[in-house]
């Protein structure tokens, strides 16, 4: 069990993340191409928040641009009160390391580094920690994910779902309040999906903010706030929209 008292997330609002009228298009020369096209939605804190929707649907998109990697072309996002178009790139940098923590289809280890290494490079890269926390930090941050046993083992030695629960904790490591997850179970089979998926939902417990990007329309239902993409705008929706069009206006230039 995650308890709260391990890792917290100092916002209190109802509302941590706000996507308004969101737009993306690319130019070409035969035209231009709508990826996004006016997505409004909120992000509660402490939500299991899911972006269904099928491949070229806008998924990958809307979350590059949630985590400030990509910009709208109209729109803007807004990270508890805060406008992120107004920082520049710079800014959005160390940003990401104070507040997200990115979890990949493919896990994105480093192949010559242990499970405990990939957690202590990523407290190095951040900055947030004392360098004398670090390994106290990495071995708290594999017993979240139940691999004590493994701090030594390189991402060869560790099967698919193994690997994914360290990539976890490493994104665990600087204590960021959103996690982020790409496709989290796309990579590994159904059994050890649905373990690593229940880790991630466990989170919420921990007053952690889990925004999730799947195809899996069941895994998709086990969210407290969900929106369905299709071409590049919100076909449906699960208590997110209302919310955020109940706050729309609010801190508008």
């Amino acid at each position: 069990m995650i308890t709260s008292t391990t890792f917290s997330c100092a916002d209190s609002a109802n509302t941590l993340i706000r996507a308004e009228a969101i737009s993306k298009t690319i130019a070409s020369k035969a035209g231009e191409t709508v990826i996004l096209d006016s997505i409004t939605f909120a992000v509660p804190t402490g939500s299991l928040f899911a972006i269904n929707g099928p491949s070229g649907s806008g998924k990958s998109t809307l979350l590059n641009i949630l985590t400030g990697i990509d910009r709208p072309t109209s729109g803007r996002v807004l990270f508890a009160s805060q406008e992120m178009r107004k920082m520049s790139e710079n800014q959005l940098a160390k940003w990401r390391g104070k507040h997200v923590g990115i979890i990949f289809q493919f896990f994105q280890l480093l192949p010559t580094l242990t499970a405990e290494e990939n957690i202590l490079l990523a407290l190095e890269l951040g900055g947030l920690v004392p360098h004398r926390q670090w390994r106290a930090r990495a071995a708290d941050c594999l017993r979240l994910v139940d691999l004590s046993d493994y701090a030594n083992r390189l991402p060869s030695e560790l099967s698919g779902g193994q690997q994914q629960r360290v990539a976890i904790a490493r994104a665990l490591a600087n204590n960021p309040p959103v996690l982020i997850a790409d496709e989290p179970t796309g990579n590994l089979d159904s059994k050890t999906a649905l373990q690593v998926f229940s880790l991630l939902e466990g989170l919420t417990q921990a007053d952690k903010t889990v925004i999730y990007v799947t195809h899996d329309r069941d895994l998709a239902a086990r969210a407290t706030h969900r929106i369905d993409l299709l071409d590049g705008r919100i076909r449906s929706q699960s208590g997110a929209l209302r919310l955020a069009q109940a706050e729309a206006g609010n801190g508008r230039d």
